[in-house]
């Protein structure tokens, strides 16, 4: 009788693949969404290019979210595991370290997505496609969401982007894969965003038009990351900008989202646009390029524009009987959608896709715990250490100080996830040293309100499923201190451990900011408040030896700094181990080995016009002026010293010696640039490898620089490309010129 049954069932199912060939598993994802795509009625497929996608039950079609985050770790939907800020994984310049640490989010967003669907609901954040990576160029350190990016370079850029959507999407990035046959499924969809040209200001984003840009600044510095996702990494998603560029806003641009992404790049996924971005075509206050919502979903899907964040397409079929859009057109963009839902394994069972069986265990885990605090200690930049006064003595008397010292909600920086358990940095000094005293003494900047708590998502508390643990939000007292007792609470102290900066609740985007040196979420101004600045100086007259640790998404402009503290310390927003991890580096149980992925500079005055998209003057690419601290420098608690370096078989060899009594892990850095192009850069990374050299010996680096490095930008043909020249191959430990030996190479 039983196999009488399973025969039957076997038959029905059959007979139902064959009816409806999209319920056929063994089938490819793209017959599949072919054939589905013929069954759908205009309103409905209107319906699935919306972030929202509603269940269609008449198809079986579930319920659909595009709209994900996972910045650094899962953002907004309950508890999960909270690495440090992007630019601060960007530190560490680690691409294995990123790698594993978004290959352990994709099992916590697999596992959340799994407990959605047991739920019977699929609410916002609780979906497949993740709007991640950012890799925008941080082209100035005004702007707020630079925190999101990977800093200033391409190359490293470029390098961290393609470990995030490997992480991610569960596949090397070449493997040649049929998704959606003999049971190969995508883990997740990652996103490559904002394309292209954007970096703020985010006061003017919805009205900004970058016009009147080199080709070479674009091609050499703003489109190599996206390329490199696309063409080696194959993500499968890309998001446009809200701004405009050569006139044309970003989510209806034909150069950029079909002459370069689809026909020059070969690109085959989906692009999404940026939330309510479409709006800002029809609205006049905005770019005000369409004029009517039908013309702007038109034009947007004409371009290449695939699913909408936001409300307007809804009214595609508007569109259509206006005569402004075809079906077959909107079919274009659907059927990339369907195929990459069945790429995901959205319409098949647990028996088939293996990702449906990970479960809640992993959410938060103390292995990822570990990834958060490994990552944690490889962001810490050690930017000054005067007369070796770190690592300190474990008995030292230590008074903390500072607004950022006790603040939980500064360490999990912005679109983040909520941890089990946040360690802040007076956390994190009291269980390994001998705290004398504690006082926040200051706020951020003068007039700040005191910290609210944060929910545990952006529309009120959430409980995170199966995990009912309280929220642990430490924020500050609002009574004003004095000087006097600022002094008090260190006068028997040794050092004073100083935690400052700034915060997400000053920095990030669009925000309601208007603060001095703050202006909607970017800044006006990136030094050092004078709140802090004038207690730094008070300390240092009195007397205090000062560790400055420096909270922040990017660079702070810090010259007083290096003369009122003794050392300084770059910590940026550390995630849920930041505060055990700052600790770990101030007692020397972890030599520091973060690099700086951005150019401190030396003032605001060294800043071109936030709003000139022109590279000339910006980065440590093309400034010609010395900054404060450049891009590459880290200090560590013991010195490396280099030999001559040589170039041969595609390989660039250096010796190292440590010179002293730790062990190190130096960063090996390699920059080029060609003899007479005078308008290039002066040094543009090419490679980069970390390197253990033990305490007193020394060892041979070998870091891979093949003759596709050589790529440059060609004036007569207006594109990259490898051609023949004499080229510097620069060899050191920062971008700085004196941390540089050249070799000089002749390119046939």
């Amino acid at each position: 009788m039983k196999k009488i049954l399973l025969f039957f069932t076997l038959s029905c199912a059959v007979l139902v693949s064959f009816a409806q060939p999209y319920k056929d598993s063994s089938l490819s994802a793209e017959e599949r969404a072919k054939d589905l795509l013929g069954r759908l009625t205009l309103k409905e497929k209107a319906q699935l290019m919306e972030h929202t996608s509603p269940a269609i039950n008449r198809l079986d079609i579930p319920a659909f979210n595009w709209w994900n985050e996972a910045l650094h770790g899962i953002g907004r939907n309950g508890t999960a595991t909270v690495y440090p800020i992007t630019m601060g994984l960007a530190a560490t310049w680690d691409d294995a370290l990123v790698e594993r640490a978004f290959a352990a989010s994709s099992d916590e967003a697999r596992a959340k997505n799994n407990i959605a669907r047991e739920n019977g609901r699929m609410r916002q954040y609780q979906g497949l496609s993740f709007w991640t990576p950012n890799i925008n160029i941080f082209r100035d350190p005004r702007w707020g969401r630079g925190q999101e990016t990977y800093g200033e370079d391409p190359y490293l850029t470029t390098k961290m982007g393609l470990a995030v959507v490997r992480g991610l999407q569960g596949a090397q990035g070449n493997e040649q894969v049929e998704y959606g046959r003999d049971g190969q499924y995508r883990k997740l969809l990652a996103c490559a965003k904002h394309f292209a040209v954007h970096s703020g200001p985010e006061w003017n984003r919805h009205q900004f038009n970058v016009e009147l840009l080199p080709a070479r600044d674009l091609w050499e510095t703003y489109l190599p990351a996206f390329k490199a996702l696309v063409q080696e990494g194959d993500v499968q998603e890309v998001m446009c900008a809200y701004n405009r560029f050569e006139g044309e806003p970003c989510c209806g641009n034909s150069r950029l989202l079909t002459d370069i992404l689809r026909k020059e790049w070969g690109f085959k996924g989906l692009v999404t646009s940026d939330c309510w971005a479409i709006n800002d075509f029809f609205n006049p206050s905005n770019h005000g390029t369409s004029d009517s919502k039908e013309s702007a979903i038109a034009t947007a899907v004409i371009a290449g524009t695939d699913v909408e964040c936001g409300g307007t397409f809804r009214s595609l079929t508007d569109a259509v009987d206006q005569g402004k859009i075809t079906e077959e057109k909107i079919n274009e963009s659907l059927l990339r959608l369907l195929k990459a839902r069945f790429e995901l394994g959205d319409f098949d069972s647990e028996e088939l896709v293996s990702w449906k069986k990970i479960g809640p265990e992993v959410i938060a885990s103390e292995e990822h715990h570990q990834i958060a605090l490994d990552a944690a200690h490889k962001s810490i930049v050690l930017l000054q250490n005067k007369q070796n006064i770190l690592p300190l003595a474990k008995t030292a008397k230590v008074a903390v100080i500072g607004p950022n010292a006790n603040d939980s909600v500064m360490m999990w920086g912005n679109y983040n996830g909520f941890p089990r358990h946040t360690i802040t940095i007076l956390d994190g000094i009291k269980q390994k040293g001998n705290v004398v005293g504690y006082l926040k003494g200051c706020d951020l900047v003068e007039g700040m309100n005191a910290p609210r708590r944060q929910q545990r998502n952006g529309e009120g508390p959430a409980r995170d499923y199966g995990h009912d643990d309280a929220l642990q939000v430490k924020t500050e007292e609002t009574t004003k201190t004095t000087d006097k007792d600022v002094l008090d609470c260190v006068k028997d102290a040794d050092v004073v451990v100083f935690v400052g900066g700034i915060s997400p609740r000053l920095e990030g985007e669009e925000m309601r900011v208007t603060l001095p040196g703050f202006r909607g979420g970017d800044r006006t101004s990136i030094e050092l408040p004078d709140i802090q600045r004038n207690m730094l100086k008070m300390l240092h007259e009195a007397g205090k030896k000062i560790i400055f640790v420096n909270c922040s998404g990017s660079a702070m402009a810090l010259v007083p700094e290096t003369t009122t503290c003794d050392a300084i310390l770059q910590a940026w927003y550390g995630g849920e181990a930041g505060g055990e991890a700052l600790a770990d580096v101030l007692y020397g149980d972890f030599n520091p080995t973060g690099k700086l992925p951005i150019t401190f500079y030396r003032s605001t005055e060294q800043l071109p016009d936030f709003e000139d998209y022109e590279m000339k003057g910006r980065t440590y690419r093309f400034m010609k002026e010395a900054p404060l601290w450049y891009f590459g420098y880290g200090l560590s608690y013991t010195t490396v010293r280099y030999g001559a370096p040589t170039y041969q078989n595609n390989m660039v060899s250096v010796s190292l010696t440590n010179t002293g009594n730790r062990p190190a892990e130096e960063l090996v850095q390699v920059y080029l640039n060609k003899v007479g192009d005078t308008d290039g850069p002066r040094a543009t990374l090419r490679a980069y490898q970390r390197v253990t050299v033990p305490a007193g010996q020394t060892v041979t680096a070998q870091v891979p620089l093949p003759r596709t490095s050589f790529e440059w930008w060609n004036p007569s043909t207006n594109t990259m490309n490898v051609s023949a020249g004499t080229f510097n191959v620069m060899v050191g430990s920062s971008s700085n010129p004196a941390d540089l030996q050249t070799i000089s190479v002749n390119l046939k």
